[in-house]
């Protein structure tokens, strides 16, 4: 039972009451020290008694140890409380309200690096490959998490996205333009899910499109480097002396035109031996869109080495000890950097090397040479009417790609026998 009081307590009675039960802080205050015997002596804490305005029941609420709590604070903490008692408020209910809250509040944080594994996660069934995935794995990692990583979503502000990005905007303008926009993708995420709210801090809408210069005005454009079609010839004459199979799938790609994923990536199952065409499935194709590629003579012949040679799935298998993999792209990159006459040039860079040369010494239309490289019309009236992909006349095409690649400089001039080719 508390004890009724009609004075009020002093700091030397709160430091050595002895006295086990409620002894109160003046009449009618509400606030008590509790003694408590305990093995050591004695525990004295303060508690504020009150009448909930709500429930009209007597509750008391804890304030503490008196001495962590000294008398002066206790006093004035149970003043504000009796001020919410008048107010209409439960002060256990409205503590408990904010510390359930506070709780609830922290279940539902996430920090970036864990955002980014969600969304990755979440987003993988969109991607073509896992190669994609991590790329933005490995980009967040680098130049996101060292700042960001353990930092709560809700908490992530311009400030920072431009300390992640100021850095390396002007020296690695590409790879920070990539690294803004997967940051931005992954705090939407984190907003859709509801683990922050407002404008997007790594959008380009907001304020930090004031503090970063535009990228457009200041990243170099880096083409990959296209071997000379003059020197095609010499290219494959270097290839063919190695009969490695990164080499054949090199000359594959400089006969097909097809980008280095499409063919390191190539399945039996899509090449038709019988009519020397080679069917990409959509998901594996930079548009999204099925690409058949009319096979030359001397590509079909590369093919049925390879199917001599391996029970592998895929056409051009990689060395690993694991099975029914294929070689990787950076492979082809490495063999052309071994090559020492056609060292700067790469792998892409063949496309082009076929695309000057059917431009410039041929007279088919540049609607054909665009099928033949799988490129998105973006003139969506053109897009609108090419409802076939003329395969004839690409096989026509390659082929006479295979012949001049095939001919030694010297020979290589009878190709302006083309032009009246279409």
């Amino acid at each position: 039972m508390g004890r009724i009081a009609s004075k009020a307590l002093t700091a030397k009675q709160v430091e050595n009451e002895s006295t086990p039960g409620y002894h109160a802080d003046g009449p009618n205050t509400g606030l008590y020290l509790q003694v408590t015997p305990n093995d050591y002596g004695f525990t004295r804490s303060w508690v504020y008694r009150y009448t909930s305005p709500t429930t009209r029941k007597r509750r008391e609420l804890g304030l503490g140890p008196a001495k962590v709590r000294k008398l002066a604070d206790a006093r004035s903490l149970s003043a504000d409380l009796r001020l919410k008692v008048l107010n209409g408020i439960d002060p256990k209910d409205e503590r408990d309200r904010i510390r359930y809250e506070g709780i609830a509040a922290r279940a539902h944080q996430i920090t970036f690096d864990e955002a980014v594994r969600q969304c990755i996660s979440a987003k993988s069934a969109e991607w073509k490959n896992i190669k994609h995935g991590q790329q933005w794995r490995n980009t967040l990692t680098t130049y996101a998490s060292p700042l960001l990583g353990r930092v709560p979503v809700e908490s992530i502000t311009i400030e920072l996205v431009h300390k992640v990005l100021q850095p390396i905007w002007i020296t690695k303008t590409e790879t920070a333009t990539r690294v803004r926009q997967r940051i931005e993708t992954v705090l939407d995420w984190c907003k859709a899910r509801g683990y922050c709210k407002g404008d997007n801090p790594a959008s380009l809408k907001g304020g930090l499109g004031e503090l970063l210069p535009k990228s457009q005005k200041i990243k170099k454009v880096e083409h990959h480097a296209a071997l000379p079609y003059q020197r095609a010839n010499a290219f494959v004459t270097a290839l063919r002396s190695k009969s490695s199979v990164t080499a054949m799938a090199l000359e594959f790609m400089l006969l097909t035109a097809c980008r280095t994923g499409e063919v390191v990536g190539a399945k039996w199952e899509e090449i038709d031996l019988v009519a020397n065409v080679w069917t990409i499935p959509p998901e594996r194709m930079k548009a999204g869109q099925q690409h058949r590629v009319p096979l030359c003579k001397r590509a079909v012949q590369i093919l049925n080495l390879l199917k001599a040679k391996t029970q592998n799935e895929y056409v051009f298998p990689s060395n690993s000890i694991a099975k029914n993999t294929h070689m990787s792209t950076g492979s082809c990159l490495v063999a052309m950097k071994k090559m020492d006459s056609f060292k700067g040039y790469t792998p892409h860079g063949l496309r082009s090397t076929f695309r000057d040369w059917a431009s410039e010494t041929t007279s088919f239309a540049n609607e054909t040479l665009e099928l033949a490289l799988a490129h998105t019309i973006k003139n969506k009236g053109e897009a609108a009417y090419r409802r076939q992909d003329q395969l004839e006349k690409r096989m026509k095409l390659m082929q006479l790609w295979q012949q001049y690649v095939e001919a030694p400089a010297e020979e290589a001039k009878i190709t302006q026998l083309m032009r009246g080719v279409s």
